[in-house]
């Protein structure tokens, strides 16, 4: 497959256990002894590291995207060894779990409910972090990040300080975001050049160009096979239509308005997107394209993988989904078709011109810290050094996380090709204990290649922010699963099955009553006293 396959190094790195100082002060230290003992813990300067190395005991979940290498796994490879080595900080797991359909999120609230949790968790999903904020186990962090982090994280976390929002109560912060890249997540559109070209169509520019070409996609053979067995546009509506992977919050974005997120209204206050009259007119021509077989009616039941495999096996032309797709999974599509050409094209205009698409706040996920954590500036001298080091791209991170992971050197020259580094390419920065090392939000532009940032940020004005960043208010404590799940059920019924335009002005009545009226009102006052 012709596609750009520049890998994205994402590096972190911190200063050492000075926490809160730059990489050369000696200021900060915290003392000698064993993290799971009464004496205290030392950091010796000299070497940079903790000596008796010190135990850091956490969770951690198999992600789809995460691949070992050399008989390694989550508990044991080079990230592990890399820390202990380094920092003196042994990584222990008291379990890990594959992260398939919330088994990571489930586990966690199984483990909360006992009160056994490690002295550090990560976690991505929102749901599960508020859980566990609210069970009063986790320790106040704003103090402690004020403290210990070193001024390398303090400043991409200023990049935009509402990353905090979600994590704080009156006042107090309970959880670290985990931050990204910005745009991390905004999706464009990745098309099959080779298909557009074989069946001499243009690149579509809007929402009326698009349906021509997914009609022709899905009716005029584009793989040559003989068989009507290909698709216009693959999407994942297992459980929302705004997701990081088969998105299709863009073409609700093209008639005005971005689904399940709190959007900003004409009058300057929030307004939920899911219920504006503008998902109306989205979900009436996605319908049609249902119908007439441009999407699969199977993606009712895609999550995100599902809906990228399909485009992967070479049977659907186009996927929307964010930059780093270029990287995972769309490689996958050689095998297939080894002669096809990926293109990420602009996100087409609705009929008044607009363009929209969810858009992303450089987050993660949160760190939390255990109550009953002795030494929590030990995590703080992990991820320090990631910051310093492994983000900005410096020292021993110059050029990705692991020689012979994701880069190498064949004859004296550095390389990134997968195909010259022995066991092939891994991104072993997914092993840490933030998912992906540590992020710079800014520093995302110098992390796309040339060709996708154009597309990406031609249209940055079109990203549309999640405008509630609080906590949840007190109606969405006890109606907002309610809510959701009315809502998918309506979509999809609209969608999939016999649903109609009323059902969808029904659902916005029902919305309103079961507790969606009192929510906007909470979230507006959220605002106000901002």
């Amino acid at each position: 497959m012709h596609i750009i396959h520049k890998r994205i190094s994402i590096l972190f790195l911190l200063p050492f256990i000075l926490i809160g100082c730059s990489s050369d002060s000696n200021s900060g230290l915290v003392g000698e002894g064993n993290t799971h003992m009464d004496d205290v813990v030392h950091f010796d300067r000299s070497l940079g590291k903790f000596v008796p190395p010190v135990d850091l005991i956490t969770v951690g979940a198999i992600n789809p995207d995460m691949t070992f290498k050399n008989g390694e796994y989550l508990e044991n490879n080079v990230h592990t060894r890399w820390a202990e080595e380094r920092l003196g900080i042994r990584i222990r797991y008291n379990w890990t779990i594959p992260d398939f359909n919330d088994a990571y999120s489930n586990k966690l609230r199984i483990e909360l409910a006992k009160g056994n949790m490690p002295d550090i968790v990560t976690a991505r999903e929102r749901d599960v972090i508020q859980d566990m904020i609210d069970s009063g186990q986790f320790m106040e962090v704003g103090p402690l990040f004020d403290q210990y982090a070193s001024p390398v994280w303090k400043k991409a976390m200023q990049e935009d300080p509402s990353v905090w929002d979600p994590y704080q109560r009156d006042g107090k912060s309970y959880a670290i975001p985990i931050l990204d890249f910005g745009y991390a997540t905004d999706p464009l559109l990745w098309i099959r050049q080779d298909w557009l070209d074989k069946l001499k169509l243009p690149i579509p520019r809007t929402i009326g160009e698009l349906s021509k070409v997914m009609e022709a996609f899905a009716n005029e053979d584009p793989d040559g096979n003989g068989k009507k067995d290909t698709y216009g546009l693959t999407i994942a509506f297992r459980t929302t239509p705004s997701t990081w992977m088969g998105d299709s919050s863009w073409i609700f974005g093209a008639f005005g308005t971005v689904p399940r997120q709190w959007n900003k209204a004409e009058n300057g206050g929030l307004a939920y997107g899911s219920v504006q009259p503008e998902a109306k007119e989205a979900l009436r021509v996605m319908k049609m394209w249902v119908q007439k077989g441009y999407i699969p009616k199977e993606s009712e039941r895609f999550n995100e993988t599902q809906a990228a495999d399909l485009f992967v096996s070479g049977r659907a032309g186009i996927i929307a989904g964010p930059y780093w797709m270029f990287g995972w999974p769309l490689p996958g599509l050689t095998v297939h078709s080894p002669k096809a050409v990926v293109t990420p094209i602009r996100l087409p205009s609705g009929p008044s011109g607009q363009i929209g698409r969810r858009g992303t706040l450089p987050i993660n996920g949160a760190i939390l810290i255990n109550k009953k954590m002795k030494h929590p500036e030990i995590f703080f001298a992990y991820q320090n050094y990631l910051f310093d080091h492994y983000a900005t791209s410096t020292g021993e991170f110059a050029h990705g996380f692991a020689k012979d992971y994701d880069w190498t050197t064949v004859n004296g020259v550095l390389t990134k090709d997968a195909a010259l580094i022995p066991g092939g390419f891994i991104r072993a920065a997914t092993y840490t204990l933030t998912f992906d090392g540590a992020r710079i939000p800014s520093k995302v532009i110098k992390e796309i290649p040339v060709e996708i940032a154009s597309v990406l940020l031609s249209q940055a004005d079109a990203s549309r922010k999640e405008r509630f960043t609080g906590p949840p208010t007190p109606t969405m404590k006890t109606k907002w699963e309610l809510l959701l799940k009315l809502e998918q059920e309506t979509f999809q019924q609209i969608l999939f099955h016999d649903g109609s335009e009323g059902d969808f002005d029904a659902f916005v009545s029902k919305w309103k009553q079961y507790g969606g009226g009192q929510i906007t009102k909470e979230t507006n006052d959220w605002l106000s006293g901002k």
